[in-house]
């Protein structure tokens, strides 16, 4: 029973998988509206295709090349194997899948969650977040079958073929191996978060700066040039790209706890793998209460609140993976102590591991509470932004930078207590199991995160549709909420890569041979500067390609609506593909620079100047990385709310101000700064600081000091040691003499 207890992770994934092909059929089957509105989502999905097969191509190039280079690095070690680049493309093809599901769901719900806001906001959001849950439910559901099925296979191959000790080198090999498909997942999670948010805003503040700006005419309207690839935009960069982007740190996740897990000296009934596999079962569980919480969202009437209605569905799906995990780990884990094969690693209980997931669920909450307080209309945050746009287009700007490095203090004070409190439960392993806590019910998470996406589709189609003005505020009012579940979606993936870095760090030291990173040392100082540089030198990167990019769109519109006649006054259409072209194309040609900064620095660093150097490098990524991402996610996120704080009116100095005001223009301007902000640059920082740290993990037997394996040979001595039972209760590591 227990033997076989590893073969229900991939069922569970199998599950999610099942629901999510049942709740993409309901959306399909729901009327998708007029001749018109279905013609104009054919173009936005005409357009998201071309824009994927454009990337896809690229992409396969890069694949094929990496690929054959972990292949051959795959034999030049004895912990790895030249399967690790079958790993890699496994990854690469699963993370593409996932954001393709988002996508190719995301073109079908918009017209429908048009058509459903004809009726109440009650179906428009039913419609919109169905469609987000097939979105999240194909993510979890893919990440758990991929990295369930992917283990149960190199676990065989590797270890129970041999008869070798589940802690030894052939589970590390084991791990390597499955190390690939995260490389692999995370590699086109970056090119498609940095090519999407490219494209998105490219086409956002094209549109935005000639259409309303100069034009004076409303968003999304059907004159517009650039408001087919600005919806477009919606779904490569804020439903495929993030769908890539979270499955990415999904699986980076999982792989980090699992890295670690296999330092823990295990007296189970699993043949010594429940710290291994202890990941896996939390992401399926997670997975599947997912399922469950998505069933509490829903409204009655249209006065009820949309946020509270996601809040009550996350909420559920925390409290039932918490409940169940109590029970899993004390069924899976052995009473006593549990131990890690590491130099001075504290020894814990289960209940450590237990109060380690806790705390992790527990910091994933508290940041979306937070996130949602600096970035949510009505808030003291936005609201500050709102006051400040009546003395301009500067006050506006200088408000939003300031919530936006203000939002970063409660954020870091609940990580720093979730790093230590998770450290004092079980050590570098409470860690990463508290991160997987915290990921596990990433499919609600994403459910939640991609409505939004959908919800500003359905209200751009409204638009360009001439539908009656109640139908826009409805999908305006689910376009509000997906700012801010957006924004909140956001912090928590950038505060499980925090914990997930340090983990994947702590396993990258264990794999270099490294104790300590001393940063008393030149060298080591000097990398930790380098590091903390490339998110910025990466950030300026994607910001400017946005710039370059909506230059180019500025220009085209312009030349549009000087060159055909009749587009003013609906006498001619607008050349919508002309539009399309200029972000696909920027897009593809932007996004290599950042990718490859991010992929190579730590290969560059690694093999120059060795695994003390690198670790300092990626400590300073980490910690830059996880600041930045917050700022700009928080900031932009709290700009566009401010802008959509003028559709119903606010009061500044006593006087109501509307849209077309003068106050309202200046939040254009902060909405515009602010997009590339939370939709490219933003959250591209949790790819990068995990890419970094996997890129090192896998090198780091390549660059390992002394013997090539690290502490290959001082871990055997540990393990027989601790292997050692007295009354059938593991000997302490205090009690431990290992030379």
């Amino acid at each position: 029973m227990e033997q076989a207890f590893v073969y229900v992770v991939p069922f569970m994934g199998i599950i999610g998988l099942i629901v999510m092909a049942i709740k993409s059929a309901w959306v399909t089957k729901q009327d998708a509206g007029d001749a018109n509105m279905v013609e104009l989502a054919g173009h936005i999905a005409k357009g998201a295709m071309a824009f994927l097969r454009a990337e896809w191509r690229v992409l396969t190039y890069f694949v094929i090349i990496a690929g054959i280079i972990l292949g051959w690095s795959g034999t030049l070690i004895e912990t790895s194997s030249p399967v690790i680049a079958v790993s890699f493309v496994i990854g690469a093809f699963f993370s593409a899948l996932a954001g393709y599901i988002g996508m190719n769901i995301a073109t079908k719900a918009n017209v429908r969650t048009t058509q459903a806001a004809k009726t109440s906001l009650k179906n428009a959001l039913n419609v919109s977040f169905t469609g987000g849950s097939v979105m999240g439910l194909g993510v979890a559901g893919l990440a758990v079958l991929g990295m369930g099925s992917l283990f149960i296979l190199f676990y065989n191959v590797y270890v129970v073929s041999t008869g070798a000790d589940v802690n030894g080198l052939e589970m590390s090999k084991a791990l390597e191996v499955l190390a690939g498909f995260s490389l692999g997942a995370e590699s086109i999670a970056l090119f498609a978060r940095v090519g999407g948010g490219i494209y998105t805003k490219a086409a956002d503040v094209g549109a935005d700066l000639v259409g309303k700006v100069e034009a004076g005419i409303p968003e999304d309207d059907v004159r517009n040039p650039a408001t087919i690839a600005d919806n477009v935009g919606d779904n490569v960069g804020d439903v495929a790209g993030m769908g890539a982007d979270l499955f990415g740190s999904y699986v980076a996740t999982i792989l980090a706890s699992m890295v670690l897990g296999r330092e823990i000296v295990s007296a189970d009934n699993f043949g010594g793998i429940a710290p291994v596999l202890l990941p896996l079962v939390i992401a399926g569980l997670g997975l599947l209460f997912s399922v469950v919480g998505t069933l509490f969202v829903k409204i009655k009437t249209d006065n009820d609140s949309v946020q509270a209605a996601l809040n009550k569905g996350n909420w559920y799906s925390i409290i039932l993976t918490v409940i169940a995990s109590y029970f899993v780990i004390d069924y899976m884990f052995p009473e006593g102590d549990l131990v890690m094969i590491r130099e001075g690693s504290p020894s814990f209980t289960k209940m450590g591991v237990f109060g380690a997931v806790f705390l992790g669920l527990i910091v994933g909450a508290l940041m979306s509470i937070i996130t949602e307080y600096y970035t949510a209309i009505g808030k003291k945050p936005v609201n500050s932004i709102v006051q400040q746009s009546s003395t301009g287009h500067a006050t506006n700007i200088i408000a939003g930078l300031a919530v936006g490095m203000q939002s970063t203090v409660l954020p870091i004070i609940v990580l720093a207590a979730g790093i230590y409190g998770s450290f004092l439960f079980a050590g570098l392993y409470g860690v990463a199991i508290a991160a997987a806590g915290m990921m596990a019910t990433t499919a609600m998470q994403l459910a939640i995160d991609a409505f939004g996406p959908i919800a500003d589709n359905a209200g751009g189609i409204a638009e360009m549709s001439g539908l009656p003005k109640e139908v826009r505020e409805r999908t305006d009012i689910l376009d509000a909420v997906g700012n801010t579940t957006a924004a909140t979606g956001k912090g928590f993936a950038i505060a499980s890569a925090a914990l997930t870095a340090l983990a994947l760090f702590a396993a990258y030291v264990g794999l270099a041979g490294i104790n300590t990173i001393d940063i008393y040392k030149a060298d080591v100082l000097a990398g930790l500067f380098i590091g903390a540089m490339i998110p910025f030198i990466f950030s300026s990167l994607a910001i400017a390609a946005v710039g370059r990019a909506a230059m180019d769109m500025v220009n085209e519109v312009r030349r549009q609506f000087k060159e055909i006649p009749g587009i003013m006054e609906y006498k001619a259409k607008p050349e919508y593909e002309k539009c399309v072209e200029i972000s696909t194309a920027a897009s593809i040609r932007e996004m290599i620079p950042p990718g490859a900064i991010a992929l190579i620095s730590p290969i560059i660093v690694g093999f120059a100047f060795g695994p003390e150097v690198l670790g300092g490098m990626l400590a300073g990524i980490t910690v830059s990385g996880v600041m930045m991402g917050i700022f700009q996610n928080n900031a932009g996120g709290a700009w566009d709310n401010a802008k959509k704080s003028f559709e119903k009116g606010v009061e500044i100095n006593g006087k109501m101000e509307y849209k077309g005001s003068e106050a309202h223009k200046a939040s254009v301007t902060g909405d515009t700064v602010g997009d590339p902000f939370k939709d490219t640059s933003g959250p591209s920082m949790n790819i990068l600081i995990k890419l970094t740290s996997i890129v090192a993990l896998i090198i780091a037997p390549h660059i390992s000091e002394g013997d090539g394996h690290g502490h290959a040979k001082v871990e055997q001595e540990i393990i027989k040691e601790i292997k050692v039972e007295t009354n059938k209760e593991l000997v302490s590591i205090e009690e431990l003499k290992v030379d």
